[in-house]
């Protein structure tokens, strides 16, 4: 299962992965693989939810937080990279925000997908679209890094640097 070598690899790579700390879903499986291996999980969740998502009880560290806003500033603060692996609304709105915050200069951390089976083949084609359109830069685009192979992601978004660049097209001509 392609969550269980996300969890192997962070560990493997001696990372440290940052989530959202439930125990159920893929990120639980992430994290599950990621302590069997020996690797260290910190988890961010808000007290709401505690015992919505079932809370991971063997985490190296569980913060919990006040609110989502507060989990996703915690957990863009102590991450060093980004890594989405095949979600729904939430996984795609918070790696849209840490993309973002690369594009506007808040931060220069990478942002990677774990294209399984080709789950974000599609998507990258519309981001493809949307530069060929002019409303995204090819070089922002280019942010995010796309991989089928966890070792593979990990080793391309650790070589890769985030390069500020103004967002605003057109801004020079002014």
């Amino acid at each position: 299962m392609a969550a269980r070598r996300m969890g192997q690899a962070i560990a493997d790579n001696g990372m440290r992965l940052v989530y959202g700390g439930a125990s159920v879903g893929l990120m639980g499986v992430v994290a599950d693989a990621a302590l069997d291996a020996g690797g260290e999980v910190v988890g961010v969740l808000p007290k709401a939810l505690a015992d919505l998502e079932l809370a991971h009880a063997g985490l190296t560290e569980l913060h919990l937080v006040e609110s989502m806003h507060a989990r996703k500033t915690m957990m863009a603060d102590l991450s060093d990279m980004f890594v989405a692996l095949p979600g729904g609304l939430g996984t795609l709105e918070e790696v849209f925000e840490v993309w973002t915050w690369s594009q506007l200069g808040v931060h220069a951390k990478q942002v990677g997908f774990l294209d399984v089976r080709g789950y974000f083949e599609k998507l990258f084609g519309f981001l493809d679209h949307s530069v060929g359109q002019g409303f995204v830069k090819a070089s922002q685009r280019d942010f995010a890094i796309r991989s089928d192979d966890p070792h593979d992601l990990l080793s391309k978004m650790d070589a890769k640097e985030v390069i500020y660049e103004p967002k605003w097209i057109g801004r020079a001509e002014r």
